[in-house]
């Protein structure tokens, strides 16, 4: 499922998306360079959604997403949990994939059959 172009994430910044159109961001993905991390959006401590604002996942050196309602740190390309009460645990990865033409397309058969 096509999320986007390339050119539509901000390089070391986020962005959020809304692949089962239920009007709420549930996978988020942040860009540095050509790679991409995306994951679910959802905090492992309740499930909230992350964003403090419309893709407003990270902090301010943009080095750690945070959750906006419990202040849980994590790590970019791992998604692991290193501040907050959330600790050690991690968010969900989402598989991404990069396309030759640089649209990003998420891979995931759940939201994919909803299409059809």
């Amino acid at each position: 499922m096509r999320l986007c172009h390339l050119d539509d994430l901000p390089d070391n910044g986020s962005r959020g998306f809304d692949p089962q159109r239920t009007g709420q961001d549930s996978v988020l993905v942040v860009r540095r360079g050509t790679k991409l991390f995306a994951y679910a959006d959802a905090c492992p401590h309740h499930g909230t959604p992350m964003a403090w604002r419309k893709d407003a996942y990270l902090n301010a050196a943009a080095d750690r997403i945070v959750c906006a309602a419990h202040g849980a740190q994590f790590e970019v390309e791992t998604g692991l949990c290193t501040l907050g009460p959330c600790l050690g645990e991690s968010l969900t990865r989402m598989p991404v994939a990069l396309q030759d033409n640089g649209e990003v397309h998420l891979a995931n058969r759940n939201f994919e059959d909803r299409d059809k």
